[in-house]
C-alpha cells in the first residue's frame, strides 16, 4: 500500500512510519522540519520536505505519489501558541488540513487517518472517563481547529466519499517526544532529571491525564489500515493518573533525588481528562499494553541513550 504521512519526522508520526515500513509498505513523508527532526525519519520512506500551506506543492505531490491512504498528524501542536495566536493555528492546523484532503480527493485517495486529541476537543468532562458521545467544547483555538477538522472529513467522506478514521488521542509520551516547550510533562521532567535539574510541578499536582504510550497509539493507526468502515475513536488507557504520580515513577526510573517542588497552578489548565476505549476495543480489537511504570521506564532510558550520545 503506498502511504503518505505528514509530520512524519515528528514524535508520534515517526513511531508510525516505522511500523508501515516494517509491515511491507511503502511509505512518503511530508514534514516542513518546524518540529520535526531529520534523525527521526525512516531512512527507507521518501521525504518531501514541504509545508502543508504550500498548495500547489502539496497537489504535485499528490499527482505525483499514487497515495493510496494518508496518515494526517502534521500540525501545529502547542496550544498556549494557538492562544496567542489562532490564525497561525488555524492556517496550519484547518487550512493545511483542507490543502491536504483536496489534494487528496483529486488525487484519488481513499482513506485519511487523523491524529485528533481528545483532550483538546472535550474540554473540561462532564463524566469520567469520556466516551466519543461526550459533548465538544473545546477551549482553544487547536481544539477548535482539530474538531472542526473532524467536521470537514465528514464533509468529504458523504460528499466524496473519502473514508477517514479520526483518533482521539488521549496524552501520548514515550522515545523521541520533544522535551522543550510546554507539551510533553514526561519527557520534560525526565530530560530535568537525568541533567539533575528540578522540574517543577504546576500547582498541587492532583489533577490528572490518561496517558497513553506511543508504542499503543502506533498499534491504533496500524489497525486502522485495515478497517472497513469509518469513524471516530478515542484512543486512550481509561486511567487518570496525578502528575504527583508521575513525579514519583519517573525520579525512580531515573534514580534522581530532586525534592518534590510546585509552582502557582496554570491558569484555565484542565484538572481531570481520561477517555473511555470501549469503541476502539470493539471495533478495531485495540486495547492499550503498555503501563505507565513500564512506559516510564522505556522512555527515560531513551532519553539517557540520547544524552550519552550528546544529542
Amino acid at each position: 500500500m503506498k502511504i503518505l504521512v505528514t509530520g512524519g519526522a515528528g514524535f508520534i508520526a515517526s513511531h508510525i512510519v516505522d511500523a508501515y515500513i516494517k509491515l511491507g509498505h511503502s511509505v512518503s513523508v511530508l514534514d516542513n522540519l518546524s518540529t520535526g527532526r531529520k534523525e527521526n525519519l525512516n531512512p527507507q520512506a521518501g521525504f518531501h520536505e514541504l509545508d502543508l500551506r504550500d498548495a500547489p506543492a502539496v497537489r504535485r505531490l499528490f499527482a505525483e505519489g499514487g497515495f493510496e491512504v494518508v496518515n494526517h498528524h502534521a500540525a501545529q501542536i502547542d496550544v498556549r501558541r494557538s492562544v496567542a495566536d489562532p490564525v497561525n493555528d488555524a492556517s496550519v492546523n484547518l487550512l493545511g488540513a483542507l490543502t491536504l484532503l483536496e489534494s487528496a480527493v483529486s488525487s484519488g485517495v481513499r482513506r485519511v487517518i487523523f491524529a485528533s486529541s481528545g483532550g483538546a476537543i472535550y474540554g473540561e468532562q462532564d463524566f469520567f472517563p469520556a466516551d466519543e458521545s461526550h459533548p465538544t467544547r473545546p477551549i482553544s483555538p487547536y481544539g477548535v481547529a482539530k474538531l472542526a477538522t473532524e467536521e470537514y472529513l465528514y464533509y468529504y467522506r458523504a460528499v466524496h466519499g473519502l473514508g477517514s478514521v479520526c483518533l482521539r488521542y488521549a496524552n501520548v509520551y514515550g522515545p523521541r517526544q520533544n522535551p522543550e516547550g510546554e507539551a510533553g510533562v514526561v519527557a520534560i521532567f525526565a530530560s530535568k532529571m537525568l541533567a539533575n535539574e528540578h522540574p517543577v510541578i504546576n500547582g498541587d499536582g492532583t489533577q490528572t491525564r490518561d496517558y497513553v504510550y506511543v508504542g499503543d497509539i502506533v498499534r491504533a493507526n496500524v489497525l486502522a489500515l485495515s478497517f472497513n468502515g469509518s469513524g471516530i475513536f478515542n484512543v486512550g488507557t481509561g486511567v487518570e493518573t496525578d502528575v504527583n504520580r508521575l513525579f514519583t515513577s519517573l525520579k525512580s526510573a531515573t534514580g534522581a533525588a530532586c525534592p518534590e517542588r510546585h509552582a502557582e497552578a496554570k491558569r484555565g489548565e484542565q484538572l481531570r481528562s481520561v477517555l473511555d476505549n470501549t469503541k476502539i476495543r470493539k471495533e478495531l480489537g485495540w486495547a492499550p499494553t503498555v503501563s505507565v511504570d513500564e512506559g516510564i521506564v522505556a522512555t527515560v532510558e531513551f532519553f539517557r541513550r540520547r544524552a550519552a550520545h550528546g544529542a
